[in-house]
C-alpha cells in the first residue's frame, strides 16, 4: 500500500510477561498488510514489556517499528534514558500520547505530550537520523503545536461520515492516519459502546451480538472506504485478538482494491 502513498499501521499487543513469542507471532501475522507496527506502552494502565524493546524486534523482523512513549509514566530523566536506547537500536519514529490512568500508583505529572515533543526534537546523536514524532487526536479542533508534529493519529471512529466530516474541518500539512478498532465480541460493543468520547452505530453493537465476525467486517469495509476516499493518508489498525482474521481478509482485499482516483495508475 505504500507504493500508492496509503498506509496501514498495524497496532500489536506488547506482551505483560517476560517472552516475546506472541508478539513475534502478531508480526509475522501481519507483516504481509502492514507497512508498520506500532506498540502501545503501559496501555490500560498495565505493565508490559518496553515499546521502544518491541520496536527493536519488530525491525530485527524486517518491519517499521513506532514505539508510543505516555508521558504518564516518566519524568525527563527517564523520557531521555527512552531515547537514548531508541537510538542505541536505531528506533527513529514515537508516537507521544498522554496515557491512560494507570491501575495501580499515580502519575508522574512532570511532562506533557508537548514537551515531550521539544525535548525529542532538540535531541540528536551522532551518526542517528533525527526522531519523527506524533501525536494523537480526538475528532475536534487540532492545537497548533500538534500540527507541527510529523504525523497525526485520529481517535478510533466506526463512522466515515464523521471521520469525514472532521477531516474536512481541519488544515493539516502532515501525514493523517485515522483509527480503526476492532470490536472483536459482543462484550467490548456493549462497553465501547458506553463511552460518551466513541460513537458506534446501535446496528453495528446489534450486529456483532448476533456475529462475533461483524465486527470484523466491519473494520476490514471501513479501512478500504477510509482508503478509496482520499481524505487521510492511512489507518491505524488494532486488530485486538483478531489479527488473524483481519489480516487474512486484508491480504485477499486491501491490495488488489483501486482507489476511484488511482485507477489505471496502479
Amino acid at each position: 500500500m505504500a507504493a500508492d502513498g496509503f498506509e496501514l499501521v498495524c497496532e500489536v499487543e506488547p506482551p505483560t510477561r517476560p517472552d516475546l513469542k506472541r508478539v513475534r507471532h502478531q508480526i509475522g501475522v501481519m507483516s504481509p498488510i502492514a507497512d508498520a507496527f506500532l506498540i502501545p506502552d503501559n496501555h490500560i494502565g498495565r505493565a508490559t514489556v518496553s515499546s521502544v524493546a518491541v520496536a527493536n524486534e519488530v525491525q530485527a523482523m524486517g518491519s517499521r517499528g513506532i514505539a508510543c512513549l505516555n508521558s504518564r509514566d516518566r519524568n525527563l530523566l527517564g523520557f531521555r534514558r527512552d531515547l537514548l536506547t531508541a537510538a542505541a537500536y536505531g528506533v527513529e519514529q514515537f508516537l507521544f500520547v498522554h496515557g491512560d490512568d494507570p491501575a495501580e500508583g499515580a502519575r508522574t505529572s512532570q511532562l506533557t505530550v508537548r514537551t515531550m515533543i521539544e525535548q525529542a526534537r532538540d535531541t540528536s546523536y551522532p551518526g542517528c537520523n533525527p526522531f519523527q514524532v506524533g501525536a494523537a487526536t480526538r475528532l475536534r479542533p487540532v492545537p497548533r503545536w500538534k500540527a507541527e508534529a510529523d504525523f497525526l493519529y485520529v481517535q478510533v471512529s466506526y463512522d466515515l461520515d464523521e471521520l469525514l466530516r472532521w477531516r474536512d474541518s481541519v488544515v493539516l500539512d502532515i501525514p493523517v492516519y485515522a483509527g480503526v478498532m476492532v470490536l472483536a465480541s459482543a462484550k467490548m460493543a456493549h462497553n465501547l459502546a458506553a463511552l460518551p468520547q466513541l460513537s458506534i452505530p446501535p446496528a453495528l453493537v446489534e450486529a456483532v451480538d448476533q456475529d462475533r465476525d461483524a465486527g470484523v467486517d466491519h473494520a476490514c469495509e471501513l479501512i478500504l472506504k477510509i482508503r478509496d476516499s482520499g481524505a487521510f493518508d492511512g489507518v491505524h489498525l488494532i486488530p485486538v485478538s483478531r489479527y488473524r482474521q483481519v489480516s487474512a481478509r486484508l491480504e485477499r482485499e486491501l491490495r488488489h482494491r483501486v482507489a476511484p482516483d488511482r485507477a489505471g495508475t496502479d
